[in-house]
């Protein structure tokens, strides 16, 4: 037998709805908020991930589907969509329309880092984006706007996290300090943290290797090295949260996993998912345009980690598998014949609709009516044929009537409103 790869997963019938439905509350949402979809491919160049991800993050280093096609060009499986997403800005040319520009998107990424509880190496995520809007208020709607998704998808202990990444001109004197702290705790470091140290010291702070953790307890806080400009902007981000009444927590380890991000960095987070707490997590990229070729355009965004998401709401969601409106059972040729051709009509106009389209008993065709929890029974055969008359039974209830076959489908579609 052929099993999925490790790493992947399938979504069946039950879990499939919870997406659904989580899909429609978001897309309403972000619409409302004036975001539009785009649609990426799954496949980029590597040169776009290796340049905006930056070359010594692990995704880059060990975790991104790459390979050379027939030419012989590198090309990825996308780990992440805002590379993309700022590619499509640039390359379209939609800052000529009109800088200030907001995107969101919903699909597959992918990953070979260890698959874990809500983590997969094909994961999915709602992506938003805005481009074109210098002011931290931009962070603080972006904030706004996951806190009132989970509300609307009464998922209880969200909490919001915020810091600061500093900016080109503040974080240089941040990371020589940093750099000293990491240096004299090297020996209570792990191996990928002790190599990232010097090259890129802020991922240290991302690192989840408890002793790693323990040994940053007193490292010292970007929020001291903080220039005049960012110290302003992350004011003007947390007092606008403050409006907004939006709890939040400065937590001055929170760093993101990807090098394009500069000033306010935010993570939602829950315990009800165990140690793998962040369930979105997103930040401002002012430098991204400019380096992926285009003109220099602020940017923020976030990503929503779907799986993890769809974990939480499900953990509360009701059985949401769609059940039949009706069930038709059929005894004998002709009966059959007919009963086929009121199920196409029936699902047409928009009633769920099933048959057992084998020769079975009518005691078997019941049984796997309410093996599917259908809500209604329409049974058919030859005495109902030389009466011109179905009977249709309320499996709730019990109760059953006979029902003209005459007009059958309109008479149906006026009793389910349709």
């Amino acid at each position: 037998m052929i099993q999925l790869i490790r790493g992947f997963k399938d979504i069946l019938p039950g879990e499939v709805e919870i997406w659904q439905q989580i899909e429609s509350v978001a897309r309403q949402l972000l619409e409302d908020f004036g975001f539009k979809e785009i649609r990426i491919p799954v496949m980029e160049r590597t040169e776009l991930f290796a340049r905006s991800i930056g070359e010594d993050t692990d995704i880059v280093e060990k975790e991104m589907y790459t390979f050379p096609d027939r030419k012989g060009d590198l090309i990825t499986l996308r780990p992440e969509a805002t590379a993309s997403i700022a590619r499509a800005y640039i390359q379209h040319k939609l800052f000529a329309q009109d800088p200030v520009q907001k995107f969101y998107m919903i699909g597959p990424m992918f990953r070979r880092e260890r698959p874990q509880k809500g983590r997969y190496r094909q994961f999915y995520q709602i992506d938003a984006e805005i481009f074109g809007v210098q002011s931290g208020l931009a962070d603080a709607q972006l904030i706004y706007l996951l806190v009132t998704l989970f509300t609307r998808l009464e998922l209880a202990d969200i909490n919001a996290h915020i810091n600061s990444l500093g900016c080109p001109q503040c974080r240089p004197d941040f990371r020589k300090a940093l750099t000293r702290y990491l240096v004299s705790v090297s020996d209570r470091l792990c191996s990928d943290c002790n190599r990232r140290r010097d090259r890129n010291p802020l991922r240290v702070l991302d690192c989840k290797v408890p002793t790693c953790r323990e040994a940053l307890t007193d490292a010292p806080s970007i929020q001291d090295s903080l220039c005049d400009d960012c110290r302003a902007d992350f004011d003007e981000v947390m007092s606008a949260l403050d409006n907004l009444n939006v709890p939040f927590v400065v937590d001055k380890r929170l760093v993101r996993g990807l090098d394009y991000y500069t000033r306010t960095a935010f993570e939602i987070q829950t315990t009800s998912l165990g140690a793998q707490s962040a369930v979105a997590g997103g930040g401002r990229y002012d430098n991204l345009v400019r380096e992926l070729g285009g003109p220099d355009i602020p940017a923020t965004g976030f990503a929503i980690g779907f799986d993890r998401l769809a974990e939480l709401f499900g953990l509360n969601a009701p059985d949401m598998i769609p059940r039949p409106d009706i069930f038709l059972a059929a005894l004998g040729a002709e009966s059959q014949a007919l009963a086929f051709e009121w199920v196409c009509l029936l699902g047409k106009s928009g009633i769920r609709a099933e048959m057992d389209m084998g020769a079975k008993s009518l005691k078997s065709q019941m049984k796997r009516a309410d093996r599917l929890g259908a809500a209604n029974v329409l049974i058919v055969g030859e005495n109902e044929l030389k009466e011109a008359a179905v009977i249709l039974r309320n499996m709730a209830t019990k109760e059953q009537e006979a029902v003209p076959i005459d007009r059958l489908v309109e008479n149906l579609k006026k009793r389910f409103n349709k």
